[in-house]
């Protein structure tokens, strides 16, 4: 019986023997490497949320060297989403999202609270225009839509909406999925 004998398998005495694989097994089985590596190449390159960060930000935070000086106030990057956009102080979830593909415009935020005044979920939406490449959205409930700077929610669940409204992805909290007791 031949086989292949392999020096980097060899110590001592102890060979390993590999049995010559027939040619058509070796078709098959380079057939099937080929048509998994671009699979493995498409999932790795789809959209995706790096990080989410929630905390209590007030309104002092927002403020930028520019506005002591005079300047207007500026929310340019990361973009800011409030639920009031009148009211700076608030509860923020820090999103960072990876979008290796053309921008989409016309996506939305959709965030779901379940926070310490109801055991209800909230449901929030925001307009957020995506654009290709690595972007931050600070995402807020400010004003009345929350309690204060001591309140923390009790679970959450972040979705990103194409325009169609269908789920591109999707993050929550640990809390989110835990089972309701009856």
């Amino acid at each position: 019986m031949g086989g292949i004998r392999s020096p980097l398998l060899c110590r001592r005495d102890l060979t390993i023997t590999f049995p010559p694989m027939h040619p058509s097994l070796r078709l098959r089985a380079a057939l099937l490497l080929c048509s998994l590596l671009p699979a493995a190449a498409l999932s790795a390159a789809d959209l995706e949320i790096a990080r989410v960060l929630p905390g209590w930000r007030s309104a002092e935070s927002f403020h930028r060297l520019s506005e002591y000086f005079g300047a207007k106030s500026n929310d340019g990057d990361p973009r800011i989403l409030r639920s009031q956009p009148a009211e700076k102080a608030g509860y923020y979830w820090l999103v960072r999202l990876k979008n290796p593909h053309a921008s989409l415009p016309g996506a939305r935020f959709k965030l779901e609270v379940i926070g310490p005044t109801s055991p209800e979920p909230k449901t929030f939406l925001f307009a957020a225009d995506l654009p290709s490449g690595s972007s931050v959205f600070q995402i807020g409930l400010t004003g009345s839509d929350w309690p204060g700077a001591r309140a923390r929610p009790d679970a959450w669940h972040l979705s990103l909406l194409a325009p169609d409204g269908k789920t591109l992805l999707a993050r929550e909290s640990f809390l989110w999925e835990m089972p309701v007791r009856k």
